[in-house]
């Protein structure tokens, strides 16, 4: 067996499982002890899991791009309060860019009943603002990725400078400190920058599991965010670090 093979298969089984036992994997795949152990070391280096003693659990630090259906029943309750807390920074007349997450996709259900403008990529979006009356809505239009239910690419990034977008409302797969905001998807992460170069207040929407947890792409320095509306368990070092840089924090 190839080490891909061993090292897929290795991947599957830790994520129906949850952890795995060096001696377990090796009786699996018919091979060594010492070639499991060399296969973890390989995927540890590439941020795939951690090793343990005896064995290796999942990383935390790195997150898998999941369908919209799929993020939609993660943290609902968290995605939702969340969700209230941003709603509530929208003023009459402006503005809004609502992004193709999830949680920025239950913001929806919360906008103020004034008159307001929402331009959005989101497939989504478009579909629960429709028939809203107080609401100019506006489609980026541009390639539809089917995964995330999105529109990207050069149509929908020309599309955003051709207005003066008062709030971002957007979310990632992590937030470092160091390296600031990632996405699973080097697309959406690309299609994001452009956003916030259009955008005068920045905000990004992440609980507390997203706080500290680095993905694949980074497109955001911390220092670029007006605002972020987390829950409040989130790590409180990381969020004085982020008042000291100029980022607004809110709990909800």
């Amino acid at each position: 067996m190839l080490a891909a093979e061993r090292h897929h298969k290795i991947l599957e089984a830790l994520k129906d499982r949850g952890s795995l036992r060096t001696k377990d994997v090796a009786s699996d795949l018919d091979v060594t002890d010492e070639t499991i152990r060399k296969d973890f070391e390989s995927l540890e280096h590439q941020g795939l899991l951690v090793r343990s003693h005896g064995g290796a659990i999942p990383s935390k630090r790195v997150i898998r791009e999941l369908s919209l259906t799929e993020r939609q029943l993660i943290n609902r309750e968290s995605k939702s309060a969340i969700a209230k807390a941003a709603a509530k920074r929208i003023q009459p007349g402006e503005t809004i860019f609502i992004d193709a997450s999830s949680t920025a996709l239950t913001i929806t259900q919360y906008l103020p009943s004034f008159h307001h403008t929402v331009i959005t990529n989101a497939h989504d979006v478009v579909g629960a603002l429709a028939d809203v009356e107080n609401i100019d809505l506006i489609c980026t239009g541009g390639l539809l990725e089917r995964r995330s239910r999105s529109m990207i690419g050069l149509v929908a990034e020309r599309t955003l400078h051709r207005y003066n977008i008062h709030r971002m409302f957007f979310s990632g797969s992590g937030l470092d400190l160091e390296r600031g905001v990632s996405e699973s998807n080097s697309r959406q992460a690309a299609f994001k920058e452009h956003v916030i170069a259009a955008a005068e207040d920045v905000c990004l929407l992440a609980d507390e599991s997203k706080i500290g947890v680095r993905s694949a792409f980074f497109f955001a320095q911390c220092d670029q965010l007006t605002s972020l509306v987390t829950t409040k368990n989130a790590d409180p070092n990381i969020l004085e670090s982020l008042k000291n840089m100029g980022t607004e924090i809110i709990q909800a």
